[in-house]
């Protein structure tokens, strides 16, 4: 005959379960079965949701209540991923998710951090566990990455001369010793929409190409130290000669500007140019290595001299995602403080003279002059010395 309990005795194990204690301890503690401890937690979560239990039914007999709990749960879980299913994919292509579902998988692994299984996801959102895993083991694949500096390297000859289409970017990939068919090099062009000048098209936006490295800082623009996490992008200004692109290095501990370099062109030797000033300003390779650069998915930064640039020096890549500023925001920051103080004051008439007004905010205002308060209240150069100093006394 199953034990008989008080309903004192329930409240009293409920309210320790409330208070931290585990099941474990509860049993041991007030002399009852496992079993009927859970059938009371199952009991009590089927009243929270507005449900009562059939009369005459005892503790023990709690298999009904797991199984109504049981598909309640897997009905909010269901519920959930279509939610945020339905929210992700308003701001994605919708043709996207039916061609290519790899391009939703990030949502599987973000319900999955939330506590919803991959099988629940997968089963309403009609994908395989199989291919969800086989993309998590290997998210950017080989021939991705290889397309990813195909399309970089014919951005840049579609920009010295936009007037070739696909198939003279075909013969120039080739004869830069790039192995690749014409009909790939005229799938690339289509997605990113890479025409002739001389053909007239609607104005598309293609997407972008895939990263090549992960996103290590996830919007955590700070740091205890220096040369731990470098923030880095591209700006752009015109002048009466035609447009100055500046790229820029910034330390996210101290804020300073440990590197940059202007052009009148926007290509990877830029990017490659303001990190080799960067590195040299701070020492020296051996006194970096290790340091984050994190930048977002232009193709200066997805290209394969710049990322050599970073692993010759022992420097790690991240990248942000498309089309979200806040990945960078810090480094966003940077240049929207650059806009309003330099760029928008007047207009210029020759680069060299955007050139030289740059470069001279940067190092006495923005370095020297300009207090910054998620400082102390004091400009980057007046930081970096009082963190070198406490670390020096500390050592």
């Amino acid at each position: 005959m199953p034990k008989i309990y008080s309903e004192e005795l329930k409240a009293s194990a409920l309210e320790l379960l409330d208070q931290g204690m585990t099941q474990k301890q509860v049993c041991h503690d007030l002399g009852m079965s496992k079993s009927a401890l859970q059938a009371w937690v199952n009991e009590s979560r089927l009243r929270e949701r507005g449900f009562e239990p059939a009369r005459g039914q005892s503790a023990g007999d709690g298999g009904e209540q797991t199984r109504m709990l049981k598909r309640i749960r897997e009905l909010e879980q269901e519920n959930e991923v279509l939610r945020k299913a339905t929210a992700y994919l308003s701001r994605a292509n919708p043709r996207s998710w039916a061609v290519a579902p790899k391009m939703i998988y990030p949502l599987v692994l973000d319900l999955a951090a939330a506590g919803i299984p991959v099988a629940v996801t997968c089963r309403v959102l009609g994908f395989s566990k199989q291919g969800f895993y086989q993309w998590r083991a290997n998210p950017v694949s080989a021939r991705d990455v290889d397309e990813a500096y195909l399309l970089n390297a014919a951005y840049d000859i579609h920009a010295d001369d936009p007037e070739f289409g696909h198939r003279f970017i075909a013969d120039e990939l080739q004869a830069a010793g790039h192995v690749v068919s014409e009909r790939r090099v005229w799938r690339l062009c289509s997605q990113q929409r890479l025409f002739s000048a001389t053909v007239r098209r609607k104005k598309r936006y293609g997407r972008p190409g895939p990263p090549v490295c992960d996103d290590l800082l996830e919007r955590d623009f700070t740091a205890e130290s220096v040369n731990a996490k470098w923030l880095t992008d591209i700006t752009e200004h015109r002048t009466g000669e035609g447009k100055v692109y500046l790229c820029a290095v910034k330390d996210a501990c101290s804020g300073r500007i440990v590197g940059y370099a202007l052009d009148a062109r926007m290509t990877s030797d830029l990017a490659v140019a303001a990190v080799r000033d960067a590195v040299a300003r701070r020492q020296g390779a051996a006194a970096v290595a290790g340091c984050i650069v994190h930048s977002d998915r232009g193709s200066q930064f997805r290209s394969r001299k710049f990322q050599l640039a970073l692993k010759h020096r022992g420097l790690i890549g991240s990248m942000g995602r498309v089309g979200a500023a806040g990945d960078n925001a810090a480094m966003e920051s940077f240049f929207a403080t650059l806009q309003n103080n330099v760029l928008d004051r007047k207009r210029w008439a020759t680069r060299d003279e955007l050139r030289l007004a740059i470069v001279h905010w940067i190092e006495r205002t923005y370095h020297r002059r300009r207090r910054q308060r998620r400082l102390g209240k004091l400009t980057p150069v007046e930081y970096e010395l009082v963190h070198h100093q406490a670390v020096a006394l500390a050592a």
